[in-house]
Parts: C-alpha cells; structure tokens; sequence
C-alpha cells in the first residue's frame, strides 16, 4: 500500500538539493539516508572495537585531567 508524507516546504526543498540526480524519486533518497545512518564503514567498526578495548583496559581519561587540559572551569 502506497502513502504519502507531509514535509515543510524547508524540507522538500532540502530533498530537493541533495537528489543526486533529477530523475531520482524522494522514496529512493529516503531509503538511501536510512542504509546511511544504519551503516558503519569498516573502519567505524574497527573504531569503535578498539575504542571499547581501551575502555575496558582501563584507558580512559578522568574529568579532572580533561579540565585542567581544556582550561575548563566548571
């Protein structure tokens, strides 16, 4: 079954601008930015792996030391 959306005029003109081509329809520019956020790169996976490993050794950086680094005084 076939529906359709309501979208500001901001946002249309916004679909508009990221088609990538003319032809293109708005249902494949949605699916296409759904598989976008849906989906990490290799390397993203990899990121994140190793960045959870030195989470779980314990390489982590305390809020004091981020502080005194940034000069943040909060």
């Amino acid at each position: 079954m076939e529906t359709t959306i309501q979208a500001s005029r901001e946002l249309l003109d916004k679909l508009r601008m990221m088609k990538i081509h003319e032809k293109e329809s708005y249902e494949d520019l949605i699916w296409d930015l759904i598989e976008d956020r849906m989906e990490f790169s290799e390397s993203t996976k990899k990121n994140i792996a190793q960045s959870e490993k030195e989470i779980r050794g314990g390489k982590v950086h305390k809020w004091g030391d981020v502080k005194r680094e940034l000069n943040i005084n909060v």
